[in-house]
């Protein structure tokens, strides 16, 4: 098989890439973007993922984002969920993913660990988590307050437009249900508790949408392996402010992974 450049899941047309040997040759590394993220602006890092990984790399931009299909506007406070519950599974069915390992940064981890503690499906060996957030802070909702001055000054929404079909919706869904009043009492904790596979988290020590308390929810609550990168220095984009220590970190885990997986006594 080869990469599809085009899937439909959620009732919409969504733009996708694959980078890398396909499903039926290896395991899949599946990457979930950004609350303003998108298949473009992963940039190299996907296809650096894969030579340094041996595996496959599965991209693409959520309803809303890049060059997928249009959202529908406000997003519900539980977008996430949605996505994790009702989406993604569509998505992993469509490029025929076999096994492997989620990995999302900052909205896109927070639908992976939704998606490994409220769906069974085993072909999701391990989890590569980067800036989650599982519940609001006071610092993380300033910080995207600002990002709402910066879109209405012009110099975000003309950064966005380079790689969004429409830069305002796009900011607007992710801000708005952000600075919802209801938004505040938000906590996806719990889902931490039915995970089954190994985590790996990693974020910047200096991360301005998520404190260290983000990892230790994550440290505190689960009953399956957990192993942590803290990068000095790194803000909320691990994978593009400290690449070759990301890259070196997933690499490990998912080696781990496969020898564990070699080990393994087959079944009779």
């Amino acid at each position: 098989m080869t990469w599809p450049t085009e899937i439909r899941a959620g009732g919409k047309r969504l733009e996708c890439a694959g980078f890398g040997p396909a499903p039926d040759k290896a395991p899949t590394l599946v990457l979930l973007h950004e609350g303003l993220g998108s298949l473009a602006l992963w940039r190299d890092f996907p296809q650096r993922l894969a030579d340094a990984t041996g595996w496959g790399v599965f991209v693409w931009s959520r309803a809303g984002y890049g060059r997928s299909e249009a959202a529908e506007l406000p997003r519900p406070l539980d977008y996430m969920t949605r996505e994790a519950v009702d989406v993604l599974p569509e998505v992993l069915d469509a490029i025929g993913f076999r096994r492997g390992v989620l990995m999302g940064h900052s909205d896109g981890a927070t639908i992976a660990a939704e998606y490994a503690g409220s769906v069974e499906d085993f072909r999701v060996r391990g989890l590569v988590l980067m800036a989650p957030h599982f519940f609001t802070e006071a610092g993380g909702l300033a910080s995207i307050a600002e990002a709402k001055a910066a879109f209405a000054s012009g110099g975000l929404r003309e950064k966005m437009a380079k790689y969004h079909d429409d830069p305002e919706a796009t900011f607007r869904g992710w801000n708005d249900a952000w600075l919802a009043p209801g938004f505040r009492d938000w906590h996806v904790g719990e889902v931490i508790d039915y995970w089954r596979v190994p985590c790996l988290a990693i974020q910047g020590a200096d991360d301005q949408y998520g404190s260290l308390d983000q990892i230790r929810e994550i440290e505190s609550r689960s009953y399956a392996p957990v192993d942590t990168v803290i990068l000095p220095g790194v803000k909320h984009a691990p994978q593009s402010e400290a690449p070759e220590a990301v890259l070196e970190a997933v690499a490990e885990f998912c080696a781990r992974l496969a020898r564990i997986e070699a080990a393994e006594p087959e079944l009779a």
